[in-house]
């Protein structure tokens, strides 16, 4: 595939038709998708409209991408994403990215459900991401640079803003939230992980497993994104307890954490 000019057909479709140029980027997870409804003037372009946008097919993954201003700032989000485990490549995965870095987009923030990984983690913890794990052998970057959105060779130690986490941090402090901080390690799913995946993922350092985020993270940064990452867990791993998991379920429980996320940005959005 010409990646370059798929991003760019994608690019000039959404921005031929709309009046907004948003410098904040939003992936909106797993239960998050409640934070689109706040979005005001918006504008709905379904992913199956949109060239080389991939469709969703998990529950809880609308598939609109929506443009408009939420509390004052003009924002674009996703509302829903796909996962590499359809059978999507990263670079078709991270596509929409790339369109929002053309777009305007300067700071991303992104969301997405996760397992507990450590057992100080607790079901209903909401985790600020620090920094994050790729145990899936792929990378987005992988194959021809694409040199007009970043360097060959980016430097992703630390891929998640340290003054967005302070600033969220701090807000979840004033609105007496309690925003835990941690390390992010995606698995290529769909199953979820064994108990004893969990228990290495939490020995290399994990806080939290899931499915998603990695690629989209690593793609911002290689296009000079900043980025804002959260967490929900709502319920504990199979290593810690003898409960059987099931999507419906992780969907029910996350409303709590999705109150608590949707709070937060809404609060940092306001002071953006």
């Amino acid at each position: 595939m010409n990646l370059v000019k798929e991003i760019d057909e994608a690019y000039k479709y959404i921005k031929s038709k709309s009046k907004y140029n948003p410098k904040i980027g939003i992936v909106l997870g797993s239960g998050l998708g409640d934070l689109a409804n706040e979005i005001k003037e918006a504008e709905y372009y379904k992913y199956m409209d949109i060239p080389n946008f991939t469709v969703p097919t998990i529950d809880g993954h609308e598939g609109t991408l929506i443009i408009g201003k939420l509390y004052g700032k003009e924002v674009v989000a996703m509302k829903g994403r796909c996962h590499y485990y359809e059978g999507h490549s990263m670079q078709r995965l991270t596509l929409p990215i790339r369109v929002m870095k053309l777009l305007g987009v300067e700071t991303l923030i992104v969301t997405n459900c996760a397992g507990q990984a450590k057992e100080s983690i607790e079901a209903g913890d909401l985790v600020v991401i620090k920094n994050h794990l790729n145990f899936t052998g792929e990378n987005p970057l992988r194959g021809e640079n694409l040199a007009e959105f970043g360097d060959r060779f980016p430097d992703l130690a630390y891929p998640y803003d340290k003054e967005l986490r302070e600033k969220a941090k701090n807000i979840a402090k004033k609105l007496n939230i309690n925003l835990k901080e941690g390390i992010y390690a995606m698995f290529p799913g769909p199953s979820y992980e064994t108990a004893s995946e969990t228990l290495m993922a939490a020995a290399l350092g994990a806080d939290v497993v899931g499915m998603s985020t990695v690629p989209e993270v690593i793609v911002a940064n290689h296009s000079g994104i900043k980025v804002l990452g959260f967490s929900g867990v709502p319920c504990l791993a199979a290593a810690y307890s003898d409960a059987e998991i099931s999507h419906q379920e992780v969907l029910e429980n996350f409303k709590g954490i999705a109150e608590k996320c949707t709070a937060i940005v809404s609060e940092f959005l306001k002071e953006f």
